[in-house]
Protein backbone atom coordinates (compact mmCIF):
# COMPACT_ATOMS: atom_id res chain seq x y z
CA UNK A 1 0.00 0.00 0.00
CA UNK A 2 2.31 2.35 1.12
CA UNK A 3 4.53 1.67 -2.35
CA UNK A 4 1.31 2.59 -4.30
CA UNK A 5 1.37 5.97 -2.29
CA UNK A 6 5.04 6.61 -3.05
CA UNK A 7 5.10 5.86 -6.94
CA UNK A 8 1.40 7.25 -7.88
CA UNK A 9 2.82 10.84 -8.34
CA UNK A 10 5.76 9.59 -10.70
CA UNK A 11 3.52 7.37 -12.58
CA UNK A 12 1.60 9.89 -13.14
CA UNK A 13 4.34 11.79 -14.34
CA UNK A 14 5.35 8.77 -16.99
CA UNK A 15 1.81 8.72 -18.12
CA UNK A 16 1.57 12.37 -18.75
CA UNK A 17 4.94 12.44 -20.91
CA UNK A 18 3.39 8.95 -22.97
CA UNK A 19 0.17 10.68 -23.75
CA UNK A 20 1.23 14.67 -23.62
CA UNK A 21 4.43 14.64 -24.96
CA UNK A 22 5.56 11.59 -26.69
CA UNK A 23 2.76 11.55 -29.57
CA UNK A 24 4.33 14.73 -30.77
CA UNK A 25 8.37 13.91 -30.62
CA UNK A 26 9.91 11.05 -33.10
CA UNK A 27 10.26 7.84 -31.98
CA UNK A 28 14.06 7.72 -30.70
CA UNK A 29 14.31 4.59 -27.83
CA UNK A 30 16.64 2.27 -28.97
CA UNK A 31 15.43 -0.37 -26.51
CA UNK A 32 11.84 -2.70 -26.24
CA UNK A 33 10.10 -1.73 -24.20
CA UNK A 34 10.45 1.82 -24.62
CA UNK A 35 12.07 4.06 -21.88
CA UNK A 36 8.84 5.16 -20.31
CA UNK A 37 7.14 2.04 -20.08
CA UNK A 38 10.41 0.45 -18.49
CA UNK A 39 10.32 2.77 -15.85
CA UNK A 40 6.44 2.10 -14.98
CA UNK A 41 7.48 -1.34 -14.62
CA UNK A 42 10.56 -1.01 -13.02
CA UNK A 43 8.59 1.41 -10.18
CA UNK A 44 5.62 -0.98 -9.98
CA UNK A 45 7.91 -3.82 -9.39
CA UNK A 46 10.54 -2.49 -7.64
CA UNK A 47 9.55 0.35 -5.83
CA UNK A 48 10.41 4.00 -5.62
CA UNK A 49 14.46 4.00 -4.51
CA UNK A 50 15.44 0.35 -7.05
CA UNK A 51 13.16 1.14 -9.71
CA UNK A 52 14.08 4.36 -9.57
CA UNK A 53 17.42 3.90 -9.82
CA UNK A 54 16.73 1.12 -12.90
CA UNK A 55 15.00 3.79 -14.70
CA UNK A 56 17.33 6.14 -14.23
CA UNK A 57 20.41 4.06 -15.72
CA UNK A 58 18.27 3.04 -18.45
CA UNK A 59 17.36 6.50 -19.35
CA UNK A 60 21.17 7.55 -19.47
CA UNK A 61 21.92 4.69 -21.47
CA UNK A 62 19.63 5.50 -24.36
CA UNK A 63 22.03 7.23 -26.87
CA UNK A 64 23.69 6.43 -29.59
CA UNK A 65 26.53 5.48 -28.19
CA UNK A 66 24.32 3.14 -25.47
CA UNK A 67 22.99 -0.64 -25.60
CA UNK A 68 20.21 -1.34 -27.99
CA UNK A 69 17.79 -4.34 -28.40
CA UNK A 70 15.35 -5.88 -25.95
CA UNK A 71 16.00 -4.81 -22.00
CA UNK A 72 13.51 -5.84 -19.74
CA UNK A 73 13.03 -4.92 -16.32
CA UNK A 74 15.29 -7.77 -14.26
Amino acid sequence: MVKKILIAPFVLLVKFYQTAISPFTPATCRYSPTCSQYTLEALKKHGLFKGGWLATKRIFSCHPWGGKGYDPVP
